[in-house]
Formats: structure tokens, C-alpha cells, sequence
């Protein structure tokens, strides 16, 4: 991706977050110079990945393979220092945008539709292969209830809407093309990217970066070392 089109995106996702009064902490006001001057009290955030993350899964095509995130807050299972057992994270897709398959060895997560249009997701039982089954029935746990569907089946989740996702589930989520965009929640385990995410397919998880103007912010595996 060019640096360009991620400031842009940034720039579209506060707008966003904004006509919602979705209201963010300071850090994710700060702009790169800022950081420079920031020391190992700010330690958290650089080793638990929070803040700005766009990624476009390697796809090379951000727009239709992509997911705009921001991670609020995150325990860490490799550092003894960070004992927070959960993960809080604000996310968007555009009309058009999916986020691939994949399930978690460990977390469980809740994905929450905060606003916008309907988000459309598709889920699977991970086989014994560790690819998705898609034969054998899928037990959804949608707002406190909880039923089964058959592998593959669409599920709409609409604003104020969620689905709880448990190990071993695969999903893909995606938004509708006509639809403008939806901002989606997720409260869970502490979020591993490193160890915990299994992907149907092989993806990148941080876009190569062409750098055509200078960054509007940094992205959470940007951060340079405290000072």
C-alpha cells in the first residue's frame, strides 16, 4: 500500500468514528513526532501492538481484501508484565471488504456491530486437517441464543447485533457492496496475531508500505524504541 492511501484511510476511519462519537484515548492523537519524544512509560502500547493497524492480508488489494482496526487495549501471553487476560478493538469494513478465513487456537472473541450497514458472516467447524469442514452443522452463539446452522450458511448480524466466536470456529466476514461501510467491535482474549490466528490460506498480516509522503500517524509495528 502507498503511504498515501493509508493516511487517507486513517483520515476516513476518524470521520467515521467521529459522526458515531466513538471517542478514542489520547495516544491515538499523537502524531509521528510525537512519538519520538515519548519514553518506556508508553512501553505498553509498543509491545501490545495497540493503536492504528490497517492491513490488506497480503491480498495486495486493500479495497477488497482488507480490514481497517484499531486495538484499544491488550493483554500480552509472552510478557509477564502485561497480565490483562482480555482485548478490546474498534474496527470498519467498506461495502465490498471482507476479512478472510480464519479461526483462533485460543481466543474467544465477540464481534459487535456498532453501526453502519449489516455485516455478513459465514462460519465453519475447523476439521481434524485444520481446514474448514463444510459439511458438518455450526452451533452460532448469537446474543444469548444459541442454535445451529448448516457450514457455510450467511449470517446477518445488524447494528447492536454480535456473535460470539469460540476456538476452533472458522469465519469470514464480510460488507455487502451497496452498503457504505459498517464499524464493528470485538471484545475478547488477549489477542495473539503471532500464534493464535489460522488462516484458511496463507495472508500477510502488515502491508508492504510504498512511502510517497510523509505518515499522518503511525501504525501499531511502527513505533520507534522509547527514549
Amino acid at each position: 500500500m502507498k503511504r498515501s492511501e493509508i493516511n487517507a484511510c486513517i483520515r476516513e476511519f476518524e470521520a467515521v468514528l467521529r459522526e458515531h462519537r466513538f471517542q478514542l484515548p489520547p495516544f491515538l492523537h499523537f502524531a509521528p513526532a510525537d512519538w519520538q519524544t515519548k519514553g518506556s512509560d508508553y512501553d505498553e502500547i509498543r509491545d501490545n501492538r495497540l493503536g492504528w493497524d490497517l492491513t490488506d492480508f497480503g491480498s495486495g488489494n486493500f479495497r477488497s481484501c482488507g480490514m481497517y482496526l484499531i486495538t484499544l487495549r491488550n493483554g500480552n501471553p509472552h510478557m509477564d508484565k502485561y497480565s490483562k487476560p482480555y482485548a478490546e478493538k474498534i474496527m470498519m469494513l467498506r461495502g465490498g471488504q471482507t476479512c478472510p478465513c480464519h479461526f483462533h487456537w485460543h481466543k474467544t472473541e465477540d464481534i459487535i456491530n456498532r453501526g453502519g450497514g449489516n455485516v455478513v458472516f459465514r462460519l465453519w467447524n475447523a476439521g481434524s486437517d485444520e481446514l474448514p469442514d463444510r459439511q458438518s452443522p455450526v452451533t452460532v452463539y448469537r446474543d444469548g441464543r444459541k442454535y445451529t446452522v448448516p457450514a457455510g450458511s450467511e449470517i446477518v448480524i445488524r447494528p447492536g447485533e454480535s456473535l460470539t466466536l469460540y476456538p476452533g470456529c472458522y469465519h469470514e466476514f464480510t460488507v455487502r457492496s451497496w452498503e457504505s461501510y459498517a464499524l464493528i467491535g470485538e471484545v475478547s482474549m488477549c489477542n495473539d496475531d503471532e500464534e493464535d490466528n489460522r488462516f484458511e490460506k496463507p495472508v500477510g498480516r502488515f502491508p508492504a508500505i510504498t512511502e510517497d509522503e510523509p505518515p499522518y500517524r503511525l501504525l501499531c509495528n511502527e513505533y520507534p524504541p522509547a527514549r
